[in-house]
């Protein structure tokens, strides 16, 4: 947690926790509060509001009978004081932010950072307020604030008292408000901002194992279906009396097409990585074996560059619209029919076909469960980067294509 902590004062905040539009004076907001990059960011800016002043001020001095010398000293006065005023609580509080101290001391030392960056902002102010005075009586043969004059205008000690813890108030608020005070409750608001956004996250990462969890259970299911197994072993059975090499055959093909599946299944990390390769390959098997099982009413192709093999590749996507192709395209057709699987790379995207001569779209085809799951893999995987589309043609047939970011699997 505090690895954590502190690796976040070097690294922009999460979008969510962001505060202010993105605009080039408070882009400094985009990293926390009291870091070095947010201190460098405001001091830039509050550094280049005080320098417009200062200019301001050298140029109606200049107008007086005041020499350009002492002008060009006044404004010099001004620049310094206030930017003394306010970056000297902030820096004090980025110092304590990155002495690696517990979160509970780091936030009382902050407050006392910026309590004594009040403090030194009204000695300053109080200096070079003094400096100018001098300055002015000097030039002009009187000064700037004659405090005599000011405690002759109240009648009475009690009411200049009062004016002047008025006027201390107001300068502590000023001082605060220069000073960081505003810094500080964006401080503890983003922390409570992080709270919510680690919350957050760490909610998200328990729904996607869910959700991985739930994915390898819907793999067993539908890989190792007992109808699809006891459906395959009655056809051996058929064929063993009638045809003992297809019956063989057969065997050998689900052999193959388990011995893919299984160890996959057994290794729940193992079984959310795939390449298109793999992938290719389980689909050869499984076809295969409907081949056999349907007696040669099946042909079926794959056409893939071995560079898109390579590329890694979501798994229990294809398989799913291959059984499809075979249930509801292949199956339901008098006759032979073909599946062609089809991988190719367009405008940097990869795009994996399955296509079928069968029966054609029917009405609800495309809403079944297993698409659903294709769908809801592809938003989870790449979000509106991948889609999985369904076409069919006038005379018969279907394609269904999966259309992934290549960026992303390559």
């Amino acid at each position: 947690m505090m690895a954590a902590h502190r690796e976040t004062l070097h690294q922009p905040l999460p979008d969510d926790v962001v505060v202010g539009g993105d605009y080039l004076w408070t882009r400094y907001r985009r990293y926390p509060v009291f870091s070095a990059r947010w201190l460098a960011g405001r001091t830039l800016l509050f550094g280049s509001v005080i320098l417009g002043f200062s200019v301001l001020t050298l140029l109606a001095t200049m107008i007086s009978s005041v020499t350009w010398i002492g002008a060009l000293t006044m404004s010099s006065y001004t620049f310094i004081a206030f930017l003394l005023m306010t970056t000297t609580g902030p820096l004090c509080a980025t110092l304590v932010r990155h002495w690696r101290l517990p979160l509970q001391r780091e936030r009382v030392l902050v407050v006392l950072s910026l309590c004594l960056g009040i403090v030194v902002a009204y000695f300053v102010d109080s200096w070079a307020s003094a400096e100018i005075n001098a300055f002015m009586e000097s030039q002009m043969g009187q000064p700037a604030y004659d405090i005599e004059a000011m405690r002759a205008h109240y009648e009475s000690g009690a009411a200049w008292k009062g004016a002047m813890a008025i006027h201390l108030l107001i300068l502590a608020c000023i001082y605060g408000l220069l000073g960081g005070g505003m810094a500080l409750r964006a401080y503890f608001g983003e922390q409570r901002r992080l709270a919510d956004s680690r919350h957050r996250s760490e909610l998200t990462m328990i729904q996607s194992q869910k959700r991985e969890s739930d994915l390898r259970l819907g793999a067993l299911q539908a890989q190792v279906e007992p109808h699809f197994l006891f459906n395959t072993l009655a056809s051996v059975r058929a064929l063993v009396r009638k045809d003992a090499d297809r019956a063989e055959a057969t065997l050998d093909a689900l052999v193959d097409y388990l011995r893919a599946t299984i160890p996959r299944l057994r290794d729940g990390g193992a079984n959310l990585r795939s390449t298109l390769g793999e992938q290719l390959d389980l689909c050869a098997h499984y076809l295969e074996l409907m081949r056999l099982r349907t007696g040669d009413r099946l042909r079926y192709g794959i056409e893939a560059d071995a560079t898109l093999r390579a590329l890694p590749y979501p798994p229990l996507l294809l398989i799913t619209l291959v059984e499809n192709a075979v249930k509801h395209g292949v199956e339901p057709k008098p006759g032979t029919g073909c599946i062609t699987i089809r991988a190719r790379a367009v405008d940097g995207a990869l795009h994996v076909s399955v296509i079928d001569d069968g029966a054609g779209l029917q009405p609800g085809i495309g809403g079944g469960m297993g698409l659903a799951n294709v769908r809801d893999q592809l938003v989870a995987r790449y979000g509106t980067r991948a889609a999985l589309r369904l076409t069919g043609a006038p005379d018969g047939g279907a394609q269904a294509e999966i259309r992934t970011p290549l960026d992303v699997a390559a």
